[in-house]
Order: structure tokens, then C-alpha cells, then sequence
């Protein structure tokens, strides 16, 4: 699919996603603003992400526990930054009272994120559709929990895993860019579905795809990836 295509695709995705979900929605001067999350201990953390429609840009290399920048010019989108007994969350308001998008043109909501590298943290994304680059190699993960709805989005799990990792993604009608660690075993299962897949070098037997450090080394990452209507492409990270 030309690159083209694929953007008209995904705002037509994006309009259709949002439409319906209230009254009153009016677009006006684009707001940034950022917010941050001090580090309190070295306690285990659950981190919940949850944008319903946008653009997503995660990434390890914060000092504080969370480093965040948001841009958005509609007032009904100003998320919302909670955290507390070991849970952070980074959330879009409940789509319920939302405005009505239908019609309305210039609608921007642009999140930038950046966790500490260091924390242990069962992370959870969920993106109601958009677009996401999930640079998630060098974070301290206990478990990962990915859905995505339509959109075009890239999940890096490059890197040097220090323990197993069982990870989850889940996504509607998208295109997808998983990108897999070279030194370290990885396994993904891909549910069956209308998609397409590239799979570059990766070995393939049934529906499970594995890389060549895959039995080899003694940390592994698995990943079970059920994926609709759009484009899986599999690849191993350069070093």
C-alpha cells in the first residue's frame, strides 16, 4: 500500500472512530502543555496509557517516573495524569460528553511520553485509533499490554531483554511494525486474520515466527499478535 494511501485511510479511520460521541466540539488555538511524575521509590509500578484518538510517541529516558508533553486544540481533550498506590495513569477524558467530530476539521491531540528506564512497570497501552510510535526497548518491563484500534502504528521491542517478557497486542484495521530484538530469542504467534504479513528473515511454521537467538538464548520474548484487516511487518532490530 503507497504511503499516501495509507494516511487517507487512517484519517477517514479516525473521523468515522470519533464520530458520534456527543455535541459541541469546537477546535480552537493548539494548546502545550506539560506535566511530570516524580520518582517515589523503586516499587513495582502498573502504568496505564489510554488515548482514544491521536498521535502517541513512548519512550524510555525520562529521570522522573514520567515525562510528558501534550498538544491538543480542543478544551474537551486535556488528559488527565493520575498517580497513586503503585498505579500511574495518562488518560484522555471519557469519551461519553465528548464533541461531536463529524464536520469539524483541524482536530489535533498529540501526546510525547517519556518513563524512567529503571522502574519495573507492567505497562498498558490502549489507543482508540491514530498513529503510535512505541520505542519501548531499554524500559524496565514486568509485562506489556498493547490495543490498538485504526491506525498506522510501531512498536519497538529491540534491545537487551534482561528476563522473559510475555507481551500482548491486540489492533483493528492497521498497519503494524513490530520490530524484534537480534540477540535475544523472540517468538511471535499471529492469529489468523484478513491481513498481510512480512516477515523479512524470521523463520515461520504455521502461524509462529521466530527469529535465530530463539532457543538459543536464555531470555525469550513472546509476543501474541492479533491483528484485523491491514499490514503485520516483522522485523529484527540492526544490532
Amino acid at each position: 500500500m503507497k504511503t499516501n494511501h495509507r494516511w487517507t485511510i487512517l484519517v477517514l479511520l479516525i473521523a468515522l472512530s470519533l464520530a458520534g460521541c456527543g455535541s459541541g466540539g469546537k477546535v480552537g488555538e493548539l494548546r502545550t502543555e506539560s506535566q511530570s511524575v516524580e520518582l517515589r521509590d523503586n516499587a513495582p509500578v502498573r502504568v496505564e496509557i489510554n488515548l482514544g484518538a491521536g498521535s502517541l510517541a513512548l519512550a524510555g529516558g525520562a529521570e522522573k517516573l514520567l515525562e510528558a508533553d501534550f498538544s491538543y486544540n480542543v478544551d474537551a481533550l486535556k488528559p488527565k495524569v493520575t498517580y497513586g498506590n503503585g498505579r500511574l495513569a495518562v488518560r484522555q477524558p471519557d469519551s461519553r460528553g465528548m464533541p461531536d467530530w463529524r464536520g469539524i476539521a483541524g482536530f489535533r491531540n498529540e501526546w510525547v511520553l517519556h518513563l524512567n528506564d529503571e522502574t519495573p512497570m507492567d505497562l498498558s497501552v490502549d489507543m482508540g485509533g491514530g498513529s503510535g510510535d512505541l520505542l519501548l526497548a531499554g524500559l524496565a518491563l514486568t509485562g506489556l499490554d498493547v490495543s490498538l484500534g485504526a491506525g498506522v502504528y510501531m512498536v519497538d521491542l529491540s534491545g537487551d531483554w534482561a528476563a522473559d517478557l510475555q507481551t500482548a497486542i491486540d489492533a483493528g484495521a492497521a498497519d503494524i511494525l513490530l520490530r524484534l530484538p537480534r540477540k535475544i530469542g523472540a517468538r511471535v504467534v499471529v492469529e489468523s486474520g484478513p491481513h498481510t504479513i512480512d516477515a523479512g528473515g524470521l523463520t515461520k511454521e504455521g502461524n509462529v515466527y521466530t527469529n535465530a537467538a530463539y532457543g538459543v538464548s536464555p531470555v525469550t520474548l513472546q509476543v501474541d499478535l492479533d491483528v484485523g484487516v491491514g499490514k503485520i511487518t516483522l522485523e529484527e532490530s540492526k544490532s
